[in-house]
Order: structure tokens, then sequence, then C-alpha cells
């Protein structure tokens, strides 16, 4: 007995040991015998059906009603009717969900129907005359060997047996869930992971309410809630697509895909990971049609910064591209190693809001070049960079407004805004800006509505919808800047980051990283030029080079660098649209200058003869002898236009140069009065350099310098 089990306990077919055969009692020949007859067995049956029930049946029905002419009639009429009737439960009954299932239906009913019209003639006419006996010879013969053929293929190497002898897995799926009125055609795996099906509903369905049953599949099938998709068919609406996720090829994580060289272009893929399938993630945003923004949605923990530092590592390896970031919750901790392939990295709210005033004014900079050179929207080919703005907590940082017109204005002239938070609701990010941010990647969130905050309906509804929070870290799913749409719905986890090799990575990538374009640094103006972070490039590693001021001239030179004086028009009192800040700042002009003028003493004398004369009025007796005749007195010299620009062109001035770019209009009571000017004249100062692009105002009242009144544009 203990040889026996041994035996059967052998080992791998593909061995090279040898293995010993038992043999039995009846020695070496019986064994064959025994295994041939055994091989063979299954094979008999349709054989031994055909030999004996046609000829039993056919002498059984002609002996009962064959020997009078009615009854045997009669017989035969009803044999006919039942067998067309069994025919057709045998055709409706059976399962045809494949392509190999319907042939089994087609055979089955054939041998039914080919049976019972043998059989209602062999009751009439008798089974063992001729041609009676010779159908049933002939047809037996190729009866039984038609199914012998459905065997072999069916037991072989098709791959098909568990999916002919019980429908399909998919087919049983669609039993298992209710799937009435679905047909499951050609399911096939993609080895990778996958398996696809082609679906079609009935007219009285759609495909809609078959991705609402996504969750119950997944349970059917004990897969992950996101493991099922069901996709519609863009041409047909009757039919779809359903993809089965069956082995998670990315859970032990995917490794940092380098650059393949240096110096690519922005409009290079830039991998970033792996799909379910194990395919490449690419996104390519500057060579799409369109530049479509990005939303970044997730969870903390769930692989954002992962995502965003791998992007970051393949940007500074290019040319013609910069990198603005800000990133006022962790900075450094998440960038730190690989700061020197942005060019502004922002810490500071204060800073942050000159990035996003001044970008108005260098979209338009950018597009007035675009337009110059015949460009309809940003190519490699212009003589600007690409431009990357990334947002971490969108909401913290801007308000909606400031958002919404960057969003709207940046995509032509080569801009690329990504916002990046945990939850896109409508109170941290308004709908017309998510509307704008049409590229997506949505990692784990806690709640499978908040998907639908950043994920476009159409791949929510397929049942792509990463609703497992941190437990995932890595994995998204990711729509536009290139991507298929057949992509959309698929399962990605980004590349695995090593900090001293991105550090080493973006070293490398110093050579290649062009400085930001002239015309984008001029119009960002000040806020750019003072900018705490200075990343490296090719030209200037370490320190840009900022605008050199001008030395301030006289007010009486005729070479006055500041801008062109113009006349009365901004001199004319105007209150119109004046906001409670500027109220108050002309107030407090007011105020100060009846203070000056009050802190002059009473003339000593009122009732003296000179008390009612003004300072323009000539004095009586001037020319009589007076002991004091020989002493004059000058009233100061008015100040002109020009040289009271001048003096508050020079206040601007210094608080650039000391780096202060922020002010509201009370700041100028100061060099207001020492012009011999109000406030009306104040206000319309500051409308005129609004006007000229040196200044910009915020809408609450204060301004941001974008450009000193003293310094060359």
């Amino acid at each position: 007995m203990a040889r026996r089990k041994a035996a059967v306990a052998a080992g791998p077919v593909n061995t090279t040991d040898m293995v010993h055969v038992p043999v039995g009692k009846g020695g070496f020949l019986g064994h064959i015998v025994g295994h041939l007859a055994g091989k063979a067995l299954p094979y008999l049956a349709p054989w031994a059906g055909a030999a004996t029930l046609p000829p039993l049946a056919g002498f059984a029905t002609n002996t009962m009603w064959g020997d009078a002419p009615l009854s045997a009639g009669l017989a035969s009429a009803a044999i006919a009717v039942g067998g067309a009737a069994l025919t057709t439960v045998a055709w409706k009954s059976t399962p045809a969900a494949t392509k190999f299932g319907r042939f089994r239906r087609a055979q089955l009913s054939a041998s039914v129907a080919a049976g019972m019209g043998w059989l209602t003639t062999a009751t009439a006419a008798g089974p063992f005359g001729s041609p009676v006996l010779d159908a049933w010879l002939i047809g037996g013969g190729m009866f039984a060997a038609s199914w012998n053929v459905r065997q072999i293929v069916r037991n072989g190497a098709s791959g098909d047996v568990e999916t002919e002898e019980t429908g399909g897995g998919m087919a049983a799926l669609a039993a298992a869930i209710g799937w009435e009125k679905v047909t499951v055609k050609s399911p096939k795996g993609t080895g990778k992971g996958t398996v696809k099906a082609s679906i079609e509903v009935a007219p009285s369905s759609t495909i809609g309410e078959v991705q609402a049953t996504a969750g119950k599949a997944a349970a059917a099938l004990q897969l992950p809630p996101s493991g099922v998709v069901i996709t519609k068919d863009p041409e047909d609406a009757s039919k779809g697509t359903i993809s089965l996720r069956v082995a998670d090829l990315l859970k032990d994580g995917v490794p940092f895909a380098p650059p393949v060289a240096m110096g690519l272009l922005p409009t290079d893929d830039i991998p970033l990971g792996l799909y379910a399938d194990g395919e490449v993630w690419a996104i390519n945003p500057f060579a799409a049609a369109i530049l479509q923004h990005l939303l970044i949605m997730g969870v903390t923990g769930a692989g954002k910064s992962e995502l965003l530092r791998g992007l970051l590592a393949h940007l500074a390896t290019r040319r013609k591209i910069s990198v603005f970031l800000i990133d006022l919750a962790k900075g450094r901790q998440t960038v730190g190693h690989i700061a020197d392939g942005i060019d502004w990295l922002i810490q500071e709210p204060k800073e942050a809001k000159r990035l996003l005033r001044a970008l108005p004014a260098a979209i338009k900079a950018r597009g007035d070049v675009l337009a110059s050179e015949g460009l309809d929207q940003w190519a490699p080919a212009s003589s600007l960079n690409a431009v990357v703005v990334w947002i971490e907590e969108a909401a913290d940082v801007a308000d909606f407004q400031e958002l919404e017109e960057t969003a709207r204005k940046a995509r032509s002239v080569g801009i690329w805004l990504c916002v990046s938070l945990q939850r896109a609701t409508w109170t941290n990010l308004s709908t017309d800006i998510r509307a704008n941010l049409q590229g997506t990647m949505c990692f784990g969130v806690n709640d499978a509505g908040d998907a639908g905050f950043c994920l476009p309906d159409r791949v929510t509804a397929a049942g792509a919808v990463p609703d497992w929070g941190s437990d995932r870290p890595g994995y998204a799913f990711s729509t536009g800047m290139g991507i298929p749409q057949e992509r959309w719905t698929t399962e990605v986890r980004s590349g695995l980051t090593d900090r001293d090799e991105l550090a080493a990575l973006v070293a490398a990538g110093t050579p290649y990283r062009d400085p930001l374009d002239e015309t984008t640094a001029t119009a960002l103006g000040q806020a750019y030029a003072q900018r705490a972070h200075k990343g490296t490039n090719r030209l200037t590693p370490g320190v840009a080079a900022a605008p050199a001021p001008v030395a301030a001239t006289p007010a009486t030179a005729p070479g006055h660098s500041g801008p062109a004086p113009t006349d009365s028009a901004h001199d004319i009192e105007d209150d119109e649209h004046m906001t409670a800040t500027e109220h108050a700042a002309a107030l407090e002009i007011q105020e100060a200058y009846d203070e000056v003028m009050g802190s002059i003493p009473a003339d000593p004398e009122p009732d003296a003869p000179y008390a009612s004369l003004d300072l323009d009025d000539d004095v009586p007796h001037a020319d009589e002898d007076d002991e004091d005749g020989g002493m004059e007195f000058e009233a100061p010299a008015p100040v002109g236009t020009e040289e009271a620009r001048h003096i508050l062109y020079t206040e601007l001035d210094g608080w650039v140069q000391t780096g202060r770019l922020e002010f509201e209009p009370a700041d100028l009571i100061p060099a207001t009065l020492a012009a011999q000017r109000k406030r009306p004249w104040m206000q319309g100062e500051l409308r005129r350099l609004v006007e000229l692009g040196l200044i910009q105002r915020d809408g609450h009242g204060s301004y941001s310098i974008v450009q000193s009144p003293l310094q060359p544009a």
C-alpha cells in the first residue's frame, strides 16, 4: 500500500527522474488495456445510445400502432408534433452565451429533430426495412461521431472548459446579479490581470442601468469595489464593455521611471507610473490639442506628494519650461531636495498673492508675443517658456475670482495651472474654476461622492471610484492631458521615488534648464525679481539677476526717466468709484493738511493796517523809507506736475528697493503733502499707474507694485 501511495504522489510531469508505474494483477498488458478502456469509455456513450435507442423505440411504436393504417397515421402525426415541441424545448433551454454554446444548442436541436423524424417514419413503415434501416445506420453513426467531436474539443486545449459547461463565468455572473436583459459576449483575459467582455442590453434597458449594478457584480465575483468597470459604447447606446480586474499587478509598488533622455521638450511624454494592466501611465499636457489645467484630489496619505515629486523631477530635466510652486503647508518638507529645479518656490501667503496678482499681466504679455509669432497657442517654436503653476491647497492661497481669471486665460499662452487639494467641494473651489480644470488625477477619497468633485461623471458612472481613502497610496484614476479616453476608467499607480535619486536627477538637469523668458519675467515685475527662492538653470546657477535700478534725475532735468507727464485728466477731482479705504485716505490727507496749516501762528497785530492783505497783494508805501526796507521774503515755489509725480515715484521706488511691494493709498499721504497735492490728484495718479501696468489694484483698496516707475520697462 505504501508503495502504491508513493507512485500516486509522483513528481511533476516534466521531470527527468524515473517514475515506477504500477502494473497491478494483470501485469503490464492489463494495465495498458485498462488505461485505454478508461480513456475510451466517455466516448462510447453516444455510440451506445445511437445503437440501442432508435431500434428499440421504433420497434415498440411500430408494434403498437403499425398494424392498422389509421392508427399508424395518427401515431406518426402525434410523434411528429411531439418531436417539434421537444426540439423547441431543446433550443430554448440550451445556454448559448458563447460561440461554442451556440454550436452546442444547434447540435442538440438537430439531434432531437433527426431522431424524432426517424421515429415518426419507423412507426408507420417499421424500423428494419429499407430505407429506414439505412437511415438509422448512417444517421446514427454521424450522430455519435458529432458528439465525440464535441467532447474532444471541450476536453482539449481550447481553454473553454468552464465556459461551455456552465455558460461561462460571465453568464453565471449575469444570472447571479439579475442581468436578465443583458447579454454578455466573448469574455477574454488579457493575460495582465484583467478580463474584458462585450455587453448588450435589450431595447427596454440601458447601459446606465447596468453601470448601477457594478457594485453587485464586484461582490458576486469577490473583487474590490473598483475592480468592475462598465463603460458605454460611444457609437451604440445598447452596447458597452465590462472590465474585471481579477489580479492587482501593482500591489508590490511601481518603480519611478526616470527620463529617457536629458533636455527633452515640454511636449514629450511624461511617464508617471503604470496602469493596472502593466502598461505605462504617461501624460502630455502641452502636446494636447488644448492645454488642460489639472485638478488633483485625494485625502492625506493618498499619494499626491509622491506624484508631485516624480512629475517635478521630470520637468526639471527639460528645456523651455519653468516651474512655479506654491506650498504654504509643507513647502520644503515635500520638495526641498529638488528645490533647485523649481524656478519660484513660494512658502509665504504674501508672496503667493504677489504671484497670482502678477499672472494676468504675464498672460497678456505672453499673448502679445505669441500673436507676433503667428501662434494661436504656445508651441516649442515660440521664444517663450512653457510655465507650470502648481498650487497646493488652493483654497488657502487665493480667492475664487483670481483663480478663475487665470484658469480661463492661461491655457492658450502656455501656462499650465495645477491645483491640488483634499476635497474640491464648492466651498474650497468654485464650480467655475473646476470647469476650467479639465485634466484630473483623483487619488483615494473617503467618500464615494467626493470623487464626483474631481472625475467626469461618465468615469464615476462606469464604476471608477477611488473610495479607498489612504489604504492604497499612489492608486488613482486620471483623465485628460493626452490620456486616451478608453484609459480613463483604468486604475493607475504612481512611481515610488527616492530622495537621493531625485536630487541627483535634478542636479544633472541643471545644464539643460532654460531660465524664464524675458517677456514673462518682465511682466511679472518685482514680484518675480524679488522672489525668495531662485532655482538654478543653465545660465544662472543659484541667483537670477534682477533688473538694475535707474538713478532718479532732478525734476527740472529734460531727461526725466519716469512716465511722460500728461495734464489735467487725472488732476480733476473725481469721487466716483471710490472705496471706503480711499475715502478714509482722503480724509486723513485733509486732516494732515489742516494740522499743518493750523500750526502756523496767528497774526500778532490783527489791527495793523496790513492785516487785511494777502501774500500776493502789493504792500502800500513800499517805496518809503523803512528801517526794515532792506529785507526781502519769498513765498515757497509751487511744485509743478512733473516734479510732484517724481516725488510720488521716488516714494514707490524706495519701497521696491527695500522689498515692499504692497501698499494702501493712505501710505502715500506724506508724499502727497510733499508734492503740495490733495486726495483727487493722488487717486488720479494711482489710476494712471494702473493703466500703465506699473501697479495693480487687488479689489480690496490696496495695490501691488509690478514695476518701479523709475526703472525702465
